[in-house]
Formats: C-alpha cells, sequence, structure tokens
C-alpha cells in the first residue's frame, strides 16, 4: 500500500468501501492485488478471507443492526415536488435503496444515501459517513 487518496463517501463501491469500513470498524485487513482476473481486494491477513461488507450479508448484516441502519427498498413511497401547480407532483416509488443512520448521543447527525441496486452498499456508506464524515482516505490502489 503506498498512497492515499481523498475520496467523497458517497462515491464509495468495491474494494475501497470494504477497506474503509474496516478502517471504522477496526479490523486488521491487508490488500491483495489483482490475481488471475480478479480486482483489488480486502481480506483478513489472520483468516485469508476476503473482507467484503459491501457484498457480503454475513459481514455486512450485523454492522446494519449495530449501527441502527434505517433500510428503504426501491419500492418505498416519496414525495417528488416538480413546482407550484404541476400536475406530476405526488407521491411515487423512490427507485433506490435508501439507507438513514439517527444520531448517536455522542453525534448529534443524520446520514442518508441511496443506491439503485444495493442495500448493503447504502448502508455501508452511511456506516463510514456516520463515523468518518464526508470524505476519507482510500489506498489509491483501490481506485483504480
Amino acid at each position: 500500500m503506498t498512497d492515499l487518496i481523498e475520496v467523497n463517501t458517497a462515491d464509495l463501491t468495491g474494494a475501497a468501501l470494504d477497506w474503509v469500513v474496516a478502517q471504522v470498524e477496526a479490523v486488521p485487513v491487508a490488500i491483495a492485488a489483482p490475481h488471475y482476473g480478479t480486482d483489488w481486494r480486502v481480506y483478513k491477513p489472520d483468516f485469508g478471507g476476503k473482507y467484503s461488507p459491501s457484498t457480503d450479508w454475513a459481514i455486512g448484516g450485523p454492522l446494519i443492526q449495530n449501527y441502527k441502519v434505517l433500510l428503504t427498498p426501491p419500492t418505498d413511497m416519496v414525495h417528488r415536488n416538480f413546482g407550484s401547480f404541476d400536475k406530476r407532483n405526488g407521491w411515487y416509488e423512490s427507485g433506490h435503496w435508501g439507507s438513514t443512520i439517527f444520531g448517536k448521543e455522542r453525534k448529534h447527525r443524520r446520514t442518508a444515501f441511496q443506491h439503485p441496486d444495493s442495500p448493503l452498499i447504502v448502508a455501508m456508506r452511511a456506516i463510514v459517513q456516520f463515523e468518518l464524515g464526508d470524505t476519507v482516505q482510500v489506498p489509491k490502489e483501490l481506485l483504480q
């Protein structure tokens, strides 16, 4: 691992997101270079297994529970306002997975994200933003 690059939390995906979640949770991880057609990956050196909370419910699910992340499905209804007297105003399906975390006692803030396909990605982004903020430092290799 060499240089770290600043990235918006909302833009994190894949191994970069998994690596930052590991930092939040103080999980010791290492990164492995692409090998036999794989991408960069995050793994636990003592365990040897891939650490991927953004794609593996066995890892991400307990984090969602611990942080009390509220997940909303793409079918959840949201109100859209297109302006005064516009006939399109009304309730529509959001079309995206949403995640929200409401502030803990020590942190009085709320975080929310949306993603078209993955509840785990929105939940992990919410956890990262809740603990580390809107931007984070990520190994440049994970952004390739």
